[in-house]
């Protein structure tokens, strides 16, 4: 058995793993952000009661490890932002750890047992508060586990003369710390900032956005065929790049599927390798998929240790 963990800001996930099929999710606990004595004292309390001694702890971060060095930054926990963090894990609990993102392990659980099924490159695409994504090639993450590789959401690429009458926007500042990236104006806070702007006075959460665009409301539909103009050229791009088979949309905006598939559309109007069939579709792994990832990363593990 794989003990897996969901690391959030606000809470851990719980999980045991038997096979990427057969993952139980256990619970969840609030997560100890600021003291790692406590939150690996959670995790042991975990392992204590799962009865059984686990063959591994395999962990969704919402954060990135620097390939080189093993730092992790996790910017919404800062006990563990800092930290060579599998190894750290690994004295604290006395069991081998894999790590990897959250939006790899999203990625990853997609591909093995979600919409991505059957497809050799599988781009795994956030869009949520802010805007993520992973890889996985034949059924593995690109990068490992440092979480970078489909990180699409940063890097100055918005395209800021945009809509039909056009309009030019500024380079929206990111949490990152640069300006113009996806993540700022492509997420659900993202759509809600661009609204505002577009409409000075105006103010709606993405759902009412949304709400409003498929009612046909004049205000809401500029913005979302901005915010369509402005996500589709960079995804067209990385699409280009990868080829991947399938994209597969998870995170609050993929709830919409009319959302979904405008996007779609308008991506394969802007790819070189043009298909008829859709591109972007919503996820569909019915478990927690930060769970189902890391479950996935651990069972291979352990599976590669045996055969050695």
């Amino acid at each position: 058995m794989i003990i897996c963990f969901d690391i959030g800001g606000s809470a851990i996930k719980i999980g045991h793993a038997y096979a990427a099929e057969h993952v139980r999710p256990i619970g969840r606990v609030p997560t100890p952000g600021r003291d790692f004595a406590a939150f690996t004292a959670v995790l042991r309390e975990a392992i204590a009661a799962a009865g059984v001694s686990p063959a591994r702890a395999a962990f969704s971060i919402a954060g990135i490890v620097d390939p080189d060095t093993g730092i992790a930054r996790v910017a919404n926990i800062p006990c563990l932002n800092g930290r060579v963090l599998q190894r750290d894990l690994t004295l604290a609990l006395g069991l081998p750890v894999d790590l990897a993102n959250d939006a790899d392990c999203f990625a990853l659980a997609e591909a093995v047992v979600g919409a991505g099924r059957g497809h050799d490159t599988v781009l795994g695409l956030i869009l949520g508060t802010g805007v993520g994504g992973g890889v996985v090639v034949r059924g593995r993450l690109l990068d490992g586990p440092g979480g970078f590789a489909g990180e699409l959401g940063h890097g100055p690429v918005t395209q800021r003369v945009v809509g039909d009458p056009p309009v030019t926007l500024p380079a929206f500042p990111c949490g990152c710390g640069q300006s113009g990236c996806l993540d700022a104006v492509c997420g659900a806070r993202g759509i809600e900032m661009l609204h505002r702007h577009l409409h000075p006075g105006a103010s709606a959460d993405s759902h009412a956005i949304i709400a409003g665009w498929q009612a046909g409301a004049a205000r809401e539909s500029r913005t979302v065929a901005i915010w369509l103009e402005i996500l589709s050229g960079p995804l067209a791009v990385a699409q280009n790049l990868l080829g991947a088979g399938i994209i597969v949309a998870g995170g609050g905006l993929s709830n919409s599927r009319p959302l979904i598939e405008a996007l779609d559309r308008e991506l394969r109007s802007r790819v070189l390798c043009r298909v008829e069939r859709p591109l972007i579709v919503r996820a569909e792994c019915a478990i927690e998929p930060g769970l189902v990832g890391a479950a996935i990363l651990g069972l291979r593990e352990t599976r590669e240790a045996v055969s050695a």
